[in-house]
């Protein structure tokens, strides 16, 4: 298993962002979907010690793990191998980022929303005034606020886990990192991604999907319609009671699932390799 700290989140670097109309600088990136999925493909290109896709898969499987937006850059990354000749294993959705403040998305918004969405977009493309949003939210107090949303159960907010999150926003260019984030007004959806893993040929790209029933964010019910309309969906498991990160409320219940998933009858093969994605 590897987990994966994106570009701007976690321990990796936080570059300076890019957004909308800015000039390009030296070093500076454009945070996006396909920026993080890249990095998956790379990533996956390294292990193997090879640099032409197509030769992957000889002897180990490989299965893509995402939770929130993840959940997206797994998907994307399927996509972008896909691309190069290479069928996953399967792609596994913890709670998959819905993105319902995508500009595609407006017509969903209350009318006042898609009214000040354009003063929005040119406020928030602003770094100080980004930068002001950031230093306002990246306090332990608001991180213990935010979980306890998050995480309906309660289980698991605990202080290491609030030092965790509160640790990467004190280092150089986390502003910035996130000023790329709250910038992504269109990008990749997960119903646009499903559908081409749901192509046949070569053949669907099997997709398993985790859901915190409680989440405040991510609406279950979306994801049952996902799996009705997406061949590539081979299940879905539906988990009362707990919110936008079930494998950290209830860590036991989800595990048994993946290992299930994974290491199971239909599934199960020696030598796996795994990689995991996630906010």
């Amino acid at each position: 298993m590897i987990a994966v700290d994106l570009l701007g989140f976690g321990e990796s670097d936080k570059p300076k962002s890019i957004v909308s109309d800015d000039p390009e600088e030296p070093g500076s990136v454009f945070y996006c979907f396909d920026l993080w999925a890249q990095q998956i493909v790379d990533l996956v290109l390294s292990i193997r010690g090879i640099k032409s896709a197509p030769q992957i898969g000889q002897g180990k499987k490989l299965h893509i793990i995402g939770n929130s937006i993840g959940g997206i850059v797994a998907l994307n990354a399927a996509r972008l191998l896909r691309d190069h000749g290479l069928d996953l294993q399967q792609v596994i959705l913890i709670n998959c980022a819905q993105r319902a403040l995508d500009d595609r998305r407006l017509v969903e918004q209350p009318p006042l929303n898609r009214w000040c969405r354009p003063l929005l977009k040119q406020l928030i493309r602003q770094r100080s005034v980004t930068s002001a949003l950031f230093q306002l939210l990246a306090r332990p107090a608001v991180i213990r606020q935010v979980l306890r949303q998050a995480y309906p159960s309660g289980e698991n907010v605990d202080e290491q886990l609030i030092a965790l999150l509160y640790r990467p926003t004190q280092e150089p260019g986390a502003s910035e990192s996130f000023r790329g984030f709250v910038n992504l007004f269109r990008d990749h959806l997960a119903p646009d991604l499903l559908e081409k893993l749901s192509a046949p040929d070569p053949s669907p790209t099997p997709v398993r999907m985790i859901w915190g029933m409680a989440d405040p964010w991510e609406d279950y019910r979306e994801a049952t319609r996902w799996a009705n309309n997406y061949h590539c969906i081979k299940e879905l498991k539906i988990l009362p009671n707990l919110g936008h990160c079930p494998h950290d409320e209830s860590p036991e219940e989800v595990n048994q699932i993946l290992n299930d998933w994974i290491f199971g009858s239909a599934i199960s093969q020696s030598g796996q390799t795994s990689s995991s994605t996630g906010s």
